[in-house]
């Protein structure tokens, strides 16, 4: 069985839309958001100066991902199940068929607005690390202004926090085997340092048009499957402020059977995280096709 995933920021490059352009469907999605947006997707992905920054990448990442599903649901199965990383959960609700690409990048510039008002005054970053357990690393974020925010597998994580936080972990770690990743991320997502943006964003979603998905959408914060609208927007809102259970999307989609995964893109995260989880899955991200025919000819393969 298949599953969708959705990824969060990071992977984004200029070449990202040069796929979902070559494709009528997908290209007429990005070109009919144009005029909700104020520029066309692709002047986005050009601004190499703009392209991590959350009120760019944001929007950029969800619209692609919409686009690229519009044209790959017609000629891939249906998938059991869609997932999002971070922001991405956001697009899988639009993928889902939960609102229109219009209303999705609307909640997407909506969201990036109020998470840079919420961290204004407070810089913030995010850091992925690898090969340490849970405990050392509550140990090292205790009495700082650090806090896990992503957690990934048993010995992956991802920790937000101010600046001058993850500098001390940093310190801390310099001579261990940890691997520790800097992410172009320009606030301390999923941290209490977005608590002041919670009640806006809900706010936001509850006036919006978002409805109950035509698929299963997992969710981020705890790995449950959300049908009922109140509780959708209730864990997109709280997703900004708290820990993200990545780990819980993973085996909740791999205990509801999916073996096939596909990642929209950009970027190939989730793809190896899968990967490097269940030996028994297979993974692709759409960064490995030349079209999405293609990529839709590896899903068919796969599930027949």
């Amino acid at each position: 069985m298949l599953a969708v995933l959705c990824p969060g920021q990071g992977g984004q490059h200029e070449h990202m839309l040069d796929l979902l352009l070559d494709d009528a469907a997908a290209a007429r999605v990005l070109n009919d958001v144009e005029h909700t947006s104020g520029a066309h997707p692709r002047r986005w992905a050009a601004d190499a100066e703009r392209i991590f920054d959350n009120e760019v990448a944001q929007p950029l990442l969800c619209v692609a991902q919409y686009a690229a599903w519009s044209s790959l649901r017609t000629i891939v199965p249906a998938p059991i199940a869609f997932a999002g990383y971070s922001v991405g959960e956001l697009a899988a609700y639009g993928c889902a068929e939960a609102c229109t690409a219009d209303e999705l990048l609307r909640l997407a510039m909506e969201r990036a607005r109020i998470m840079h008002n919420a961290s204004e005054g407070r810089n913030g970053g995010m850091l992925a690390l690898r090969g340490i357990d849970r405990r050392r690393l509550d140990g090292l974020c205790a009495g700082r202004d650090a806090w896990v925010a992503i957690v990934i597998d048993d010995a992956a994580f991802v920790v937000g926090g101010t600046l001058a936080a993850l500098a001390q972990i940093q310190d801390d770690l310099q001579e261990t085997d940890v691997k520790l990743t800097c992410l172009k991320v320009g606030v301390a997502s999923h941290t209490p340092l977005l608590a002041g943006a919670v009640t806006p964003f809900r706010l936001v979603l509850e006036q919006s048009a978002l409805r109950a998905p035509s698929f299963p959408v997992v969710s981020g914060i705890d790995g449950a499957v959300r049908s009922v609208r109140a509780s959708i927007t209730d864990a997109l809102a709280r997703q900004l402020a708290e820990t993200l259970e990545w780990s819980r999307c993973l085996t909740a989609l791999h205990e509801r059977g999916c073996r096939v995964f596909l990642e929209l893109g950009p970027g190939r995260a989730l793809t190896n995280m899968v990967r490097d989880r269940f030996p028994d899955a297979r993974a692709r991200s759409l960064d490995d096709f030349r079209s999405l025919s293609g990529a839709a000819a590896w899903v068919r393969r796969e599930l027949s």
